[in-house]
């Protein structure tokens, strides 16, 4: 009986090594949290570090289209990839349909992860921005190679 007790507390912790080694090699990651923001005609997003101000800015860029010179996306993104390989950080956009196919669009960015969680941004600005129109929805996801570690999505999507 103590034998056979004995012969278990030694084979759990190796099999838990194990276990872990296996899992070692595999890519995780996540999208934690995504900003969607206008930028006005001098690039700002807002006009003072407050974030009430922010949003009150916001709301003012979204009711005068005429003021916006892009959109921009700050992304908060945590990922431990697998070795070897390129993150990727893909922004899909969709525009609204004024009697035709929605135009859409994708933004995308090679990313470096670190220990702990990073911001990156994404912008659709220019010409590009002016030939899309209104945005009626997005999707962020986090790409190891083929592999889609996260994703975040509006409502709509």
């Amino acid at each position: 009986m103590f034998k056979t007790m004995r012969r278990s507390l030694i084979c759990l912790p190796l099999m838990l090594l194990l276990a872990a080694a296996v899992s070692a090699g595999a890519a995780t990651g996540r999208v934690i949290k995504v900003l969607p923001q206008f930028l006005d005609l001098q690039g700002r997003h807002a006009l003072s570090p407050s974030l009430y101000d922010r949003d009150a800015y916001q709301v003012y860029l979204r009711q005068h289209p005429d003021q916006r010179s892009a959109l921009r996306f700050n992304v908060q993104w945590k990922a431990k990839p697998a070795k070897g390989t390129a993150l990727k950080l893909r922004v899909e956009l969709r525009g609204s349909a004024h009697g035709r196919l929605p135009p859409q669009k994708i933004l995308e960015q090679e990313v470096k992860s670190g220990t702990f969680s990073r911001w990156s941004t994404l912008t659709l600005g220019g010409d590009d921005y002016k030939d899309f129109g209104e945005m009626t929805a997005w999707r962020v996801t986090l790409w190891d190679g083929a592999q889609m570690l996260g994703e975040q999505k509006s409502f709509l999507w």
